[in-house]
């Protein structure tokens, strides 16, 4: 997540749960870099 995803404020503000939200509002998220091209390839097909 970068830089700013480093600045954790407290149990809701993990990487893990931003990437739920995300889910959650339709934007696809993927757990480990590796999984990119085949979400994106997914996406396109």
């Amino acid at each position: 997540m970068g830089h700013a995803g480093a600045i954790v404020g407290g149990a809701e503000d993990t990487a893990q749960a931003k990437m739920e939200i995300m889910r959650e509002n339709g934007i696809n998220v993927v757990d480990s870099p590796a999984d990119i091209g085949a979400t994106v390839a997914k996406i396109l097909a």
